[in-house]
This record gives C-alpha cells, sequence and structure tokens, in this order.
C-alpha cells in the first residue's frame, strides 16, 4: 500500500513562491524515488521535479534555477519549493512516487491526487 497526500497549492503573484508537499503512507513497499509532474490546460503531464534514492535529482529545464527538490526519507515525504513564479507555471501538480514491493523487482508508480497551483496577477 502506497497512499500519497498532497499539500501546499494555491494562488500567487507572479514572482512569488510556493512550497508543496507530499507525504507518503507506505506499507509493505520500498519507495525508490518521489517527484512532481504537472498538467496544465490543454497540455500532456509533464516531469518537474525528480529525486531517487541515490540522491540524483531531475529538472525540467523550464524550472531549473526556481524549483528544488527535496525528500525526507525518515518521514516518506517530499517537497518542491517553487520560487519566481511565472504565469507558465499554472497547472495541477501531481506527486509521484515509485515503489517496489517487498520482496519483490517490479516498480509501480503511484500518483496522489494533485493540487492546484495558479500564478496570475
Amino acid at each position: 500500500q502506497v497512499q500519497l497526500a498532497e499539500s501546499g497549492g494555491g494562488l500567487v503573484q507572479p514572482g512569488g513562491s510556493l512550497r508543496l508537499s507530499c507525504a507518503a503512507s507506505v506499507s509493505g513497499f520500498d519507495i525508490n524515488a518521489m517527484g512532481w509532474f504537472r498538467q496544465a490546460p490543454g497540455k500532456e503531464r509533464e516531469l518537474v521535479a525528480r529525486l531517487t534514492d541515490d540522491g540524483t535529482t531531475t529538472y525540467a529545464d523550464s524550472v531549473k534555477g526556481r524549483f528544488t527538490i527535496s525528500r525526507d526519507n525518515a518521514k516518506i515525504a517530499v517537497y518542491l519549493q517553487m520560487n519566481s513564479l511565472k504565469p507558465e507555471d499554472t497547472a495541477v501538480y501531481y506527486c509521484h512516487a515509485a515503489a517496489t514491493r517487498a520482496y519483490h523487482i517490479l516498480t509501480r508508480d503511484y500518483w496522489g491526487q494533485g493540487t492546484q497551483v495558479t500564478v496570475s496577477s
């Protein structure tokens, strides 16, 4: 069982900041990676930032230098600090986890419900 609970979305002015949080409730699984995806109106879901269990981070080119992903392995939580927000950052942001069931080898994807981030003046 892997369940993801998101928080932190909202409405901000351009240039403002938001911090998204995602806490994972895990039973019988090992988390291999956690991250954030987003989907804007009329567009496909895209990777925003991802952090693997070895500490490797991946960012979309559009958010490099503005967004920072971090993970609390003790709490099995992931955060996304978003600074210098732009209107084009407006989207539904989804927490994501890649997990492997204990004593198995196949990795599965798990998704949060999504939280709306709107950047507008």
